[in-house]
């Protein structure tokens, strides 16, 4: 458990906040590309690590991020014209580029200077991926972006959900992966898929053994169950600093995986901004049965329309005032792929648990046990690395160094005499590599989580 100062030392990230700080060196995901459709668009209401922001695209296509009050009298700039690169306050007409710079002050004598000594708070912004990046720390150059591989290859996707609680409780979520075994597949029986397949063995024994190692930018872990007298199935993902999770989904080296950013929006909401690559054309399987049954029901994360309220960005169709439209003959029945909970999806069993806990999960409260090992291991780690950047002053890891984020998770089987590991999986899991020998047949149903 942790101690009620710690909890609120990693929970709370506004402005001023040790964790803020610390997340605040990194670039952090703000948007999606497709929120600012075209040049001069409207500008989007933006709540990030507790600061309103303002996003726009200006004429010439580049994206500003700035604070939404005008720095002359506050009035907010979301009511301005993003006109001719520039979003032009109506108060008064005073006018800022991308860079905050004031470039126009229409009720100011002509001779005056003063525009040139007006700047908004602004963020500078980069776009890869279909995702809109910005740097909110204090160098006035930014590092480099990490090198996730799946906001890098052609092909590219991004996706956003918003969720109304801490972000901590969305990634630790995230990196349990003994809860798969039962949210999700609970009502699965294992005869329903192919012997000698992921699937089975994950249905087989759900409650696997953990190896859990600290990295230079986060932590991994290793759940592994024995399988015969010869090997062990692993399921392997990470944690990385400062919010960012790879579920061990697919084959172990068949990226480019999924990875999701938990960006806190503030202390009790926040955005998963997911990462993806093409997903690639499996070969045709042997064993594996295209009629086993799925992990994920086809109601899984509906999403309203979006509003312009601060908090009106990627809500979710199913929240606790619905109670995520349970169904209680469907978790009576305990059949089918949702049958354990009546909830009907992934997506939306992970949220009704995560937002369920309240806001702010109190950790002093919790009791946990030998299945939480990568849990504790990756609070530790924060812990860490908040304190050192607080206290010493030491750069967070990976700020610096984008190539430790050259990653993937997945599943694989190891002979049961394997020494280290982390080691024999090393190539399998550094992404940008191709392997061409992966045995898809393995997968038997896909199910992940």
């Amino acid at each position: 458990m942790l101690s009620v100062a710690d909890n609120e030392l990693i929970c709370r990230t506004g402005p001023g906040t040790p964790m803020g700080d610390l997340m605040r060196e990194y670039w952090v995901p703000a948007m999606l590309s497709s929120e600012l459709p075209s040049p001069d668009s409207d500008p989007v209401r933006v709540l990030l690590l507790g600061e309103r922001l303002l996003g726009f695209r200006e004429s010439s296509g580049k994206v500003g991020l700035m604070a939404h009050n005008c720095p002359h009298r506050g009035a907010s700039l979301f009511f301005g014209r993003n006109e001719e690169n520039g979003l032009r306050c109506v108060y008064h007409g005073w006018k800022f580029d991308v860079t905050g710079q004031c470039i126009d002050m229409p009720n100011e004598p002509a001779e005056s200077d003063f525009k040139s000594k007006v700047r908004a708070v602004a963020y500078p912004c980069e776009e890869r991926g279909g995702i809109v990046w910005t740097y909110m720390g204090p160098r006035l150059t930014p590092p480099p972006l990490p090198d996730i591989e799946g906001n890098m290859v052609e092909g590219a996707t991004a996706t956003a959900v918003q969720h109304e609680c801490n972000w901590l409780q969305v990634g630790e979520g995230a990196i349990d992966t003994s809860h798969a075994g039962f949210l999700h597949f609970g009502s699965l029986n294992a005869d329903d898929y192919p012997e000698k397949t992921f699937s089975r063995y994950l249905l087989v024994d759900r409650s696997p053994h953990y190896a859990v190692v600290n990295t230079d930018v986060g932590v991994t872990y290793g759940a592994y169950r024995p399988i015969d007298e010869r090997k062990n199935f692993w399921r392997i993902a990470n944690f990385l600093l400062p919010f960012y999770t790879m579920n061990p989904q697919g084959l172990l080296g068949s990226g480019p995986q999924g990875w999701q950013a938990r960006v806190p929006m503030d202390d009790t909401h926040m955005i998963s901004f997911g990462f993806a690559g093409p997903r690639r054309q499996r070969p045709a399987s042997n064993g594996s049965s295209s009629s086993a049954p799925r992990a994920q029901g086809g109601q899984s994360r509906q999403l309203l329309p979006n509003t312009t309220d601060w908090y009106g960005r990627f809500r979710q169709v199913s929240n606790l005032e619905n109670d995520f439209f349970i169904d209680r003959d469907l978790q009576r029945s305990n059949s089918g792929p949702d049958g354990w909970t009546g909830v009907q999806g992934v997506g939306r069993q992970d949220q009704a648990m995560t937002t369920s806990m309240g806001p702010i999960y109190d950790r002093s409260k919790e009791h946990l046990g030998s299945s939480d090992a990568m849990v504790i291991q990756v609070r530790r780690r924060i812990l860490s690395a908040v304190k050192a950047y607080a206290e010493s002053g030491v750069t967070p890891p990976g700020v610096d160094e984008p190539s430790l984020y050259r990653l993937r998770s997945g599943s694989v089987l190891l002979d049961n005499d394997v020494e280290d590991w982390f080691e024999a999986t090393r190539k399998l899991r550094t992404a940008f590599v191709e392997h061409t020998d992966l045995d898809y047949s393995l997968l038997g149903g896909g199910l992940s989580g």
